[in-house]
């Protein structure tokens, strides 16, 4: 009985199929160009939709005045003196100062308050602990603009309790970094929870053998050993804070002297008759300087902080 011999099998050859069927097969073949094409893809489309905002306020700062009607994606003209132009019109060194400072003074009670949450959530076990947590949790996804009208009437003095009328705080940094804080605390007390619950009991076992109290083994161990997740929780308060709109607005008068914030400074270049866009544009840019300098210096910590705290070792 004669031997069958074997044909050799034939493929379509590419000509005849459609670019989509193409695409596909050169991707099962090379699944590596297709994954550095999509890396490619996403890239870009992050950089052009985070990054040409801050380019558009570029050029419209760059713009003269009288220029703003005709402009295009490049600058209708060359003024950098309008990022000069921006401090001598109104004192826009003082909303951002006012800014930095409130924004610095909620981020370390924020960190002072969340480590000790942190603390008895992430290394004390007590019943009802993982309700509680969601409860907290819950806190951060309430709308602010709920809260407006009983705060405006607490902080302007319009409420009492057992005949004490509440303090006076309109026009003041509490006014924007209690409410403000109270929003943000419960994300961190959620970072440094998973960041302190990681601690290995020995560590806290030999700080207190050694006399160490709770507050002094969380101050001196655990908080150092969770630096990452500190530096994550503080960075992201930090921007919330110096970003915050709707309690900066509605709790201050917009007088510098009054401890109003940079969005006031933003918004002080528009008046009722006249809008100067391009000083309004030169000082958006200016006040974002602060907050990429903080980034770009702890980006370690935070990229290390959002990507240890989801291991459990």
């Amino acid at each position: 009985m004669a031997a069958e011999t074997e044909r050799p099998r034939t493929e379509e050859p590419d000509d005849d199929a459609g670019p989509y069927t193409r695409w596909v097969r050169r991707s099962i073949e090379n699944p590596r160009r297709t994954y550095r094409a999509m890396f490619y893809v996403v890239t870009i489309f992050f950089l052009v939709t985070t990054l040409f905002p801050i380019y558009w306020l570029l050029v419209v700062a760059l713009t003269p005045e009288g220029a703003l009607s005709n402009i295009g994606l490049l600058p209708n003209g060359f003024n950098p003196g309008a990022f000069v132009e921006v401090f001598q019109v109104l004192p826009f060194h003082v909303y951002m100062f006012n800014s930095f400072v409130i924004a610095l003074s909620t981020t370390v009670v924020v960190l002072v308050l969340a480590s000790l949450a942190g603390y008895v959530f992430g290394r004390i076990n007590f019943p009802g602990r993982g309700p509680l947590m969601l409860v907290i949790l819950a806190i951060s996804f309430f709308p602010p603009a709920g809260f407006i009208i009983p705060l405006f009437q607490l902080f302007t003095g319009n409420v009492e309790i057992f005949g004490v009328s509440s303090p006076m705080l309109f026009n003041t940094p509490f006014a924007i970094m209690l409410p403000a804080g109270a929003l943000y605390m419960p994300l961190s007390i959620f970072i440094l929870t998973t960041f302190y619950g990681q601690i290995p009991d020995g560590l806290e076992d030999a700080a207190r053998v050694e006399g160490a109290t709770r507050f002094g083994a969380l101050f001196r161990v655990i908080v150092p050993l969770s630096a990452p997740g500190v530096a994550t929780a503080g960075v992201l308060t930090f921007i919330y804070v110096y970003n915050e709109f709707f309690f900066s607005f509605l709790m201050t008068n917009g007088e510098a002297g009054n401890w109003s914030p940079i969005v006031w400074g933003i918004l002080g270049y528009q008046t009722q008759y006249t809008a100067l866009y391009n000083l309004m544009a030169a000082s958006s840019i200016i006040g974002l300087l602060p907050v990429a300098i903080l980034v770009v210096i702890a980006q370690e910590k935070i990229i290390s902080g959002l990507t240890s705290g989801a291991l459990k070792e």
